[in-house]
Order: structure tokens, then C-alpha cells, then sequence
């Protein structure tokens, strides 16, 4: 007997069907490659996508304390994977992978079959809003740009809380609302990822305090979000014209504004970036 397919609320089933679209794989193909789907950090105007991605996955690891080849990590949203290959390869650990999309995950099973680390790295199919996993399961839980997806951010960090040993550490980054965005300014944007709002950092904070994770650190890295999404975009429409034939001219004009949207909120102050680290107490 086949296994029962897994039931998921439909603001969860939403975001499952966008990330396990053709298109928007074709985009994502066109302009971040195998291994980092998430922001990254700029040195300089050389740099592509993937070695900003690269950059932000080390600048988290380093923040991490003690972490090495006994931390149960957790990546929550995990994409392709590329910063579990990086924390089994850099630190030796074992790494859990949980994340929505199946064309993703396919993708992240067959990438650790190439390096040889599918044995260090298990990929899991599932929602951090409801993680299927025991209480005390991880040291660390790790997550990049994928929190905002969700529709209830408290929820996801009850369950991070959850999973967490005490004294183990959650350590994410998210687009977030600006302190000083007026109201308004960011409905564009919301209306391109459906959603409601954006997570601040006064209100992950707070959610967080609540569930008993206290604040390490907090990495304002603000100025590279408009530049990632710039990088985005101009990778975007050097491939217009390739990208235009697989996926349509209303799919692609979509994604250009939406990817203008994002720079401009960058720009304006209207959004924040950054990488939060709590302790479970």
C-alpha cells in the first residue's frame, strides 16, 4: 500500500505548489545555480550569486558556538541543501533537511549523492510548521529567508522551541519589515509572495522571548538585500530573451517587478535583513 500523501493547510499548500513550479525552477536555474537559493553577502561587484550565498552560509556558521561533528542540526526551508553540504563538509555535522518543495528536495538528494554526504545528510519532506520530529531532537536550528513564507511565524518558532535540546541554538536570517516603513509601502511586495505581511525584527524578538530563546546576537546585514535582488534581476534579464521561451512574458514581466520591488524596498529603508541567534534557556 502506497504511503498517505501529506495534508497541508492551504496557505502551506500555496507556497509547496509555487516552489514545485516549472517556472519558477527555470528562474532559479537562470539566476543562483545548485546550491544557494537564499541571499547573500557582497564584497564587491564581482562577485556572483553563489559566492554571496557561500559568504552568508560561513558568516552563520561562524557565529554558531561549538559547532562540529557531534551538532544535530536541523535546516528548516532547507532549498538545494547547499548549507548542509557546507556545515557536513567545513564541520563534519549531521544536518536534517526539512523542507516543502519535492522538486527541490530531489534536487538536494542527488547534489549529496555527488559529494558522496547523502549518508550526513537527510532530507526530509514536511513543513517547519508542523515539524515531524520528537521534542529535544537538534542542537541547532538553522533557517535562510524561508520563515516569512509562513503565515504563522509564532507557530514555527513553538515548534523550533520544541525540537530544541535546552541551551541549543536557533539561528536564521528573513526579509523583514523596516522599523520606519509606512503601512502601505510594502503591499507590492506582499501581494508578489502572497502574503499578509512581513516579520519584523521588534516582532520575532518579542515571539521569541515569549517561548523562552533568549538573544545572542543580531547581524544587521541590510545594504546586501537590495543588491542581492538587483544581482537577481540583472541576471534575470541578461536571460530575458531564453526565459521568455520556456516560461512566458507574463510570468517574466511578474517576476521583474517583483524583483524591482524588492530592491526598491531595499533601497528606501523599507525593508531589514539580517541574522538573528537565540538560545533556547
Amino acid at each position: 500500500m502506497a504511503p498517505a500523501e501529506t495534508r497541508y493547510s492551504e496557505d502551506v499548500e500555496s507556497v509547496r505548489r509555487y516552489y514545485n513550479s516549472d517556472d519558477v525552477r527555470r528562474i532559479y536555474d537562470t539566476s543562483y545555480g545548485d546550491e544557494h537559493l537564499h541571499l547573500g553577502i557582497y564584497e564587491n561587484v564581482a562577485d556572483t550569486v553563489d559566492e554571496a550565498g557561500q559568504r552568508t552560509v560561513a558568516r552563520i556558521a561562524g557565529m554558531i558556538q561549538g559547532l562540529g561533528p557531534s551538532t544535530r542540526v536541523l535546516d528548516i526551508g532547507a532549498g538545494h541543501g547547499g548549507s548542509a553540504r557546507y556545515l557536513f563538509r567545513e564541520y563534519g555535522c549531521h544536518v536534517a533537511c526539512l523542507n516543502l518543495s519535492d522538486e527541490q528536495n530531489a534536487r538536494n538528494r542527488a547534489l549529496n549523492a555527488r559529494d558522496k554526504c547523502s549518508l550526513a545528510i537527510n532530507v526530509v519532506d514536511g513543513s517547519f510548521e508542523d515539524i515531524p520530529v520528537t521534542d529535544d531532537s537538534f542542537d541547532v536550528v538553522w533557517s535562510q529567508d524561508a520563515i516569512l513564507h509562513s503565515t504563522r511565524r509564532r507557530q514555527v518558532f513553538a515548534e523550533v522551541g520544541r525540537v530544541l535540546h535546552k541551551g541549543g541554538q536557533l539561528i536564521f536570517t528573513d526579509p523583514m519589515q523596516g522599523e520606519s516603513c509606512p503601512a502601505e509601502a510594502l503591499q507590492p511586495i506582499l501581494d508578489r509572495v502572497h502574503l499578509d505581511s512581513l516579520g519584523s525584527l521588534a516582532e520575532y524578538r518579542a515571539m521569541l522571548s515569549e517561548l523562552g530563546l533568549e538573544e545572542l546576537e543580531f547581524a544587521d546585514l541590510t545594504p546586501h538585500l537590495a543588491t542581492h535582488y538587483g544581482r537577481i534581476l540583472d541576471d534575470l534579464l541578461a536571460n530575458e530573451q531564453d526565459l521568455l521561451k520556456q516560461c512566458g512574458a507574463d510570468h517574466v514581466q511578474r517576476v521583474k517587478t517583483g524583483l524591482q520591488h524588492w530592491v526598491d524596498g531595499g533601497k528606501r529603508g523599507y525593508l531589514q535583513w539580517g541574522i538573528l541567534h537565540f538560545r533556547k534557556t
